[in-house]
């Protein structure tokens, strides 16, 4: 059973994604990012209430922003997205689900060392160029699960 419910446009929306976001990090970064997508739908709680689907996700705005530097800059839609992308994308959205992302919901690149918190939740780890941030302790349970 997947891990969340999407269509064949969910899937290269998130294989776009992470293309845009990971592309230098290679296999596992773009996993990486992709799962915090998935994070971001399965939690329904602090930033990420009501979002309903790949598309909320991933087209939400916070602070009058996107949420996502790719789309805030528009660099989602420049490169369609590969079979490999695609893939993976699939993979994340199936089963796939690994330390330090594993239960993030926020990641970013912040070109120096990472800081120990980022909005107020704790560092869970770093891969290549990208900080991973979990949610506090009871603070956002429904992440934890599947």
């Amino acid at each position: 059973m997947a891990r969340v419910k999407y269509t064949d446009k969910d899937v290269d929306l998130v294989a776009r994604m992470i293309r845009a976001e990971a592309e230098g990090e290679g296999k596992l970064g773009m996993l990486m990012v992709g799962n915090v997508i998935v994070n971001r739908l399965k939690a329904d709680c602090l930033d990420f209430k009501d979002l309903r689907s790949i598309s909320d996700v991933i087209y939400q705005v916070q602070g009058g922003n996107y949420s996502f530097e790719a789309v805030q800059k528009g660099n989602v839609f420049y490169n369609r997205a590969r079979e490999s992308e695609r893939r993976l994308a699939k993979q994340v959205l199936d089963y796939w689900r690994e330390h330090p992302s594993k239960y993030s919901l926020w990641y970013f690149n912040p070109y120096a060392p990472c800081p120990p918190t980022w909005y107020n939740q704790p560092h869970s780890g770093q891969y290549k160029q990208h900080c991973y941030y979990e949610p506090q302790a009871n603070t956002c349970d429904s992440v934890y699960i599947g």
